[in-house]
């Protein structure tokens, strides 16, 4: 659909869902400091306007990768993945689904752990998560789940085909998988806190 310049008539727009917002709590923070993308827990997560620091996913750019198939890969790009967030509930719906008792966030690389909002993974881009204590993390995306990711979950589980776990787990937590995000505000984020989601506008762009 294309638009006239000067339109004798306004379009139709399409259907406009209003802003809304959604409370929340962090029940655990973590950070990759070992040099790898795997967490641990951390008493309380220093921000900055780089992410977090030391942190594996930390920096204001990063390298393309699969992800971005329209660079070459290694193309140095915006980081807009610093903070990786997930959702226990939907991590235990991913976790059954591949046959196994649970998804440590640790082990695929979450920083963040927030319990109730729901369906957590399906926040739109562009949403803001403020916390409690003062930080602003801005919402890129769902985080696509990845081989690695499942690899990572596999190693725990040494009686059952590591690639065949790894690719289940691909399947079992698309849109499950949790966010990525970006400090819009730094500071600390510390576990017990609020945090509110402020969805902004939605509407679907109409097909032309």
């Amino acid at each position: 659909m294309s638009l006239p310049l000067f339109p004798d008539a306004a379009p139709v727009l399409p259907e406009i869902r209003p802003a809304r917002r959604i409370k929340g709590s962090v029940s655990q923070v973590l950070a990759a400091l070992g040099g790898d993308f795997p967490t641990g827990e951390v008493a309380r997560l220093e921000t900055g306007f780089d992410g977090i620091p030391g942190d594996y996913h930390a920096g204001p750019t990063r390298k393309s990768g699969s992800r971005e198939p329209w660079y070459p890969r290694g193309t140095e790009i915006r980081n807009e993945r610093q903070i990786s967030i997930v959702a226990p509930d939907e991590l235990a719906l991913a976790a059954g689904e591949m046959g196994i008792e649970r998804i440590d966030p640790a082990w695929i690389g979450a920083n963040l752990v927030i319990t109730g909002i729901p369906m957590l993974s399906m926040l739109p881009p562009r949403t803001q998560l403020f916390f409690e204590g003062g930080v602003t993390l801005r919402v890129d995306g769902d985080n696509a789940p990845c081989r690695l990711a499942g690899g990572s979950i596999a190693k725990n589980f040494p009686d059952m085909d590591k690639t065949q776990l790894a690719l289940a787990f691909v399947k079992a937590a698309k849109r499950r998988r949790g966010l990525v995000a970006w400090v819009e505000k730094p500071g600390v984020i510390a576990p017990g806190e609020a945090v509110t989601a402020h969805v902004w506008e939605q509407w679907i762009y109409p097909a032309g």
